[in-house]
């Protein structure tokens, strides 16, 4: 035993300071070992759809129902398990509605409890009694305790039981219980949540939906394109506020930013309405939904003709800045003939929808005017000084990344950058190329430098302007294309322009060899790992399946966005692995909470087993499996120690 060992072991002596002690928590962690493992849910690009995204997450993508299956088999009518089940999702929605409509509450109160506790055992069977009473509600954590734990002592464990719900009822407790109950069992049923990305943009509450995430149990995120654009503009990035801005105004989502986060947007509406009054503003309409407000309608559109030009400016500044990005083909600006009304992209020239710029000086077309630059200055004021906002990136820094090894799973959102032969593509970043996994890295840490690097601002630029890259550069993994079109899109007529051609990774996604590769790169086995990954929406419809290379790769972007169900078929994909395999479960559009209460109406879900486990998946099989028994060993190197006399055990 060297020096190192003898002092790590010592300093552990403090915690298990007797062969008691070491040897009792032995025998709990291995006992932990051999417990069913816990079951994951992995969803992605919710793109602000805070309803469907609430109600997935509080049905577990069906686990709840399954249960209540399990449970109750055919012990309970269909209209039955739908009550218990939209009461377990909505429970004090649910019980307001009762209490107008049930004749006998007491009668109902005393049947909705005890089906409640046998949901809350038969969810709390797979997890450590410390594990459960850890996540039990404070004010009710020795009642639900009592009422979970099989008593060997109580003879007439019928009336012990029966005589705690009466109490429970009689001193008008019931409905809090309920409550506690119901939210317990969603809390229960899902072990951990994996969110691959896209929490950002298109739909309107994806500030609620990170209030939710902020609170959660047990969650990791991996940054999707849309959300490390908010990053930026949350470290006060000027190019990537005004990618934020641009796509909050085309989809009709303002709001988001004025009411969601309190960000004045005041300064651009002045700026706005002053300059482009008398401009025609066609080209940027908006792509609302039934909750907007057409008054808006005209001002909005010159609110987003202003940031788009404003946004062409400053990224055309940037890639002049970083010529490292190569990325030159995207100054398109000081390529417009304004008296042929043509743009030359690529050698050719193209004709133009609108040329009617206002703030665009041709000889110096990528310089802010004074106004621009005052108005963007008070936006990055806004954006750093929003105390929610800093609050949402400051989470998703700490719980997430460009991606995550788990369990045996490979997570990210976009893609591997690589060229049509399946070699990774490589980047130089300060002089150094980087490709695979270093590139994933790489791309990390300057992200983070570009939020946290306050005291050293040279290294902080680098960083926002890397987190830009990362959102819209052509080797980002999160991006995945040759370019981001939205200067043609806008203004050029001839839509082969609009073309963004997808990076050689898509076109190999049915090439087991190429998948094997990446798992390989970052340290998995080719057999039993999986990829998990959003970003490209499947269309279903159009016959595309979202499971790859005999289940290797699984593309669970199915469509959770309104935006994209159109083309999708359905309304997103998500994935639940839990300790018989692995199931993936289609969804189709949401309604509305109102209607889920009311009508109790759960999303209809259509779900396949991708994996079954041949034996029951337990603890000892997964990552945290790996940290317990690298500490059963400590702890019995510790013994050996003890009993050697090499260590004292400490007097109690």
């Amino acid at each position: 035993m060297n020096d190192l060992e003898l002092k790590y072991l010592r300093s552990l002596s403090h915690q298990y300071p007797t062969i008691a002690a070491a040897s009792t928590e032995i025998i709990n962690l291995q006992a932990i070992l051999n417990l069913p493992k816990g079951t994951e849910h992995f969803l992605t690009d919710i793109h602000g759809e805070c309803e469907q995204f609430n109600h997935v997450l509080k049905n577990g993508s069906g686990s709840v129902k399954r249960k209540i299956d399990e449970e109750f088999g055919n012990t309970l009518s269909s209209k039955d398990k739908k009550s218990l089940a939209t009461l377990i999702y909505y429970p004090k929605e649910k019980l307001d509605i009762v209490l107008q409509e049930e004749p006998n509450i007491e009668d109902w109160y005393k049947i909705t409890l005890y089906r409640l506790v046998q949901m809350t055992k038969r969810v709390s069977s797979k997890y450590t009694r410390s594990k459960v009473r850890k996540a039990l509600p404070k004010d009710f954590a020795y009642i639900i305790e009592e009422l979970i734990t099989e008593k060997a002592d109580i003879q007439d464990k019928e009336a012990y039981y029966n005589e705690i719900i009466h109490t429970i009822i009689k001193i008008d407790r019931a409905q809090e219980f309920i409550i506690a109950l119901s939210n317990l069992i969603q809390r229960m049923v899902i072990d951990h949540l994996h969110i691959v990305g896209d929490i950002f943009d298109r739909g309107p509450g994806p500030h609620i939906i990170l209030d939710t995430l902020s609170k959660y149990h047990s969650v990791d995120i991996q940054w999707g394109n849309h959300d490390i654009v908010w990053m930026g503009a949350a470290a006060g990035h000027l190019a990537c506020i005004a990618n934020v801005i641009r796509m909050s105004a085309r989809y009709g989502n303002l709001d988001t930013l004025e009411e969601g986060y309190g960000i004045n947007l005041i300064p651009l509406a002045a700026f706005a309405l002053e300059t482009y009054t008398d401009v025609n503003c066609d080209v940027f309409s908006i792509k609302y939904n039934t909750d907007y407000n057409t008054k808006d309608l005209s001002m909005d559109m010159k609110m987003h003709k202003a940031i788009s030009i404003i946004q062409f400016k400053l990224e055309g500044n940037l890639i002049m800045r970083r010529p490292e990005f190569q990325m030159a083909d995207r100054l398109l600006l000081d390529k417009i003939n304004y008296e042929d009304k043509t743009v030359t992209i690529d050698g050719k020239a193209y004709e133009m929808i609108d040329v009617e710029f206002p703030t665009v000086n041709p000889d110096n077309p990528y310089a802010l005017t004074p106004e621009e630059e005052q108005v963007m200055e008070r936006l990055r004021q806004a954006f750093v000084n929003c105390e929610k906002l800093q609050r949402h990136v400051r989470f998703l820094f700490s719980q997430g990344g460009l991606y995550k090894v788990y369990n045996s799973n490979l997570l990210y959102h976009g893609c591997m950058p690589m060229d049509d032969n399946g070699n990774f593509s490589e980047i130089t970043v300060d002089g150094t190329k980087y490709s695979g996994k270093a590139l994933y890295d790489v791309l990390d840490h300057y992200a983070r430098k570009g939020y946290y690097s306050k005291n050293s601002p040279g290294e902080m630029q680098k960083g926002q302007d890397m987190i830009w890259y990362i959102w819209g550069g052509p080797m980002s993994p999160v991006f995945g294309k040759d370019k981001m079109a939205t200067f043609e899109r806008y203004f050029v007529k001839d839509k082969t322009t609009h073309a963004e051609i997808k990076n050689g990774y898509y076109r190999l996604l049915d090439d087991e060899n190429v998948i094997n590769k990446i798992l390989t790169e970052f340290g998995l086995d080719t057999v039993n790992s999986h990829i998990v990954n959003g970003h490209v929406p499947v269309e279903l419809k159009k016959g595309e399946s979202p499971v790859k290379c005999n289940g290797k790769l699984l593309i669970i972007d199915g469509g959770f966005s309104r935006a994209y169900q159109g083309k999708t078929g359905i309304a997103g994909y998500t994935l639940v692995a839990n300790s018989h395999g692995m199931r993936l479960v289609a969804h189709e559009p949401f309604e509305s909470t109102e209607s889920a209460i009311l009508h109790e109406s759960d999303i209809f879900s259509d779900s396949f087993i991708l994996e079954t486990s041949q034996r029951r998946i337990s603890v000892a099989d997964t990552d945290v499996g790996v940290e317990l028994k690298e500490s059963i060993h400590q702890l019995e190197e510790l013994l050996r120690a003890y009993r050697d006399g090499i260590i004292t055990e400490k007097a109690l």
